[in-house]
């Protein structure tokens, strides 16, 4: 980068801001730099998968929308991920689902294998990228009474169950092959419409099953367990199986198993940043889905708001950054898919950058001299310090466009890739 680009003279300016505060740039730049966030392959075909192209959404899940370039296969999706990871600084890793498998054979969950996704992995490897993982309990046969692993049947528990345990050891088929522990996280869609009358018995079953799930035990280097609760899904508004309180007690009483907090998965009034200090009391990771919520988890895609802020802020806070894993969860049909996701990884760097950018330990010598004057006084200040100089810098030195620089490129990948779909 020349020393007399504006973006390098703005940013040498912004450095010795931030050092008059205790700041060390280059340091906050190191630590986003290593940090892996995980990219979800579902946003660039709507959550459709390569399972079998006639298969529809069930089980609360919703892409809306038809802007048209949709990935067909999984040759396109991977050529769009590629110009995605073209245009956001940092190390990402990709996140599937078990429905995204690549093979000509026609196979059920319950047989799937490492060789389904072996494009995948020769793929992430080549990349050097890592690789997580979702079983996908939904949009089948099986799941079309709106419960999976509670289900009162137990030949439709044992499919699911099987379907769990050999996901986990595709995941691990990833991690060795990547070198990167793969993140397999477990979310179903089990409920009811209307209050149940034995809303304890579809709990029991679930534990019941999730135990046998995770009977092997799997190296950590290679596969790391999550459960992702959730408050509610369509056709499921008045109870769901797993809720937030039953995942959380399972993930206590199995510290294997991560807890995953969804920031769409709860009460309109609550919000995942303050829940990240309590829980990590408690458990030595934990699994955080980026999204947002508008009126209920409708998945927009994340933008630069105050609570993305705030969980990556409360991530530094707490020194969490090697015990959190951060992945973005949205799918919006209605925009440029690529836009959607581009957008969201650059405002989750971006949100991690500024909270590498606090004086973190000032702060809390403030707190800890109950100086609550100057806490209240230098937090507000120093959130409008220049960070989006030390971002434009960082871009730049990783060869990727700066400010709106990308949207162009998207545009023209648009009208030479995605319009001849």
């Amino acid at each position: 980068m020349s020393k007399e680009s504006s973006v390098y003279k703005t940013y040498e300016m912004a450095k010795e801001v931030y050092a008059g505060i205790g700041v060390d740039t280059e340091s906050a730049l190191k630590t986003l730099n290593s940090t892996e966030i995980s990219l979800h392959c579902w946003q660039g075909d709507d959550c459709s998968g390569f399972e079998n192209a006639d298969s529809s959404l069930t089980g609360g899940i919703m892409a809306t929308g038809n802007y048209p370039g949709r990935a067909r296969t999984p040759a396109e999706l991977r050529q769009d991920i590629e110009k995605v990871m073209s245009l956001v600084p940092g190390k990402i890793k990709l996140n599937l689902h078990a429905i995204y498998l690549d093979t000509d054979e026609k196979v059920d969950r319950d047989a799937i294998e490492p060789r389904h996704f072996e494009s995948w992995v020769d793929w992430a490897v080549s990349r050097g990228i890592g690789l997580d993982f979702n079983p996908t309990y939904f949009s089948h046969p099986m799941s079309a009474q709106g419960m999976t692993l509670s289900h009162p049947d137990k030949a439709v528990r044992e499919f699911w169950i099987e379907h769990g345990r050999r996901c986990r050891k595709i995941a691990e088929y990833f991690g060795k092959r990547t070198g990167k522990p793969c993140v397999t996280n477990l979310w179903i869609p089990d409920g009811f419409k209307d209050a149940p009358v034995d809303p304890i018995g579809p709990r029991l079953r679930l534990k019941e099953a999730l135990d046998e799930i995770y009977r092997e035990k799997i190296d950590k280097r290679y596969n790391k367990d999550a459960v992702e609760s959730k408050l509610f899904g369509i056709g499921l508004e008045a109870y769901t199986t797993g809720s937030h309180e039953f995942y959380m007690g399972y993930a206590l009483a199995n510290p294997d198993v991560m807890l995953t907090m969804d920031a769409g998965h709860y009460h309109p009034t609550e919000v995942i940043s303050y829940k990240i200090a309590a829980l990590l009391v408690f458990v030595d990771e934990i699994l955080l889905h980026i999204s947002r919520p508008v009126r209920w988890d409708s998945d927009h895609v994340v933008t630069f708001d105050d609570e993305l802020c705030a969980i990556m802020q409360s991530i530094i806070r707490c020194g969490a950054i090697n015990r959190v894993n951060i992945a973005l969860d949205y799918f919006d049909a209605s925009v440029n898919r690529l836009v959607a996701w581009v957008v969201g990884m650059r405002n989750a760097q971006k949100a991690l950058l500024k909270a590498l950018l606090e004086p973190t330990d000032a702060l809390k010598a403030m707190e800890r001299d109950f100086d609550f004057s100057s806490r209240l006084a230098l937090t507000e200040e120093y959130k409008t310090y220049p960070f989006e100089a030390v971002w434009d810098y960082y871009c730049e030195s990783k060869g990727v466009p700066v400010r709106a620089a990308w949207l162009p490129e998207v545009k023209a990948y648009e009208k030479d890739v995605l319009s001849k779909r």
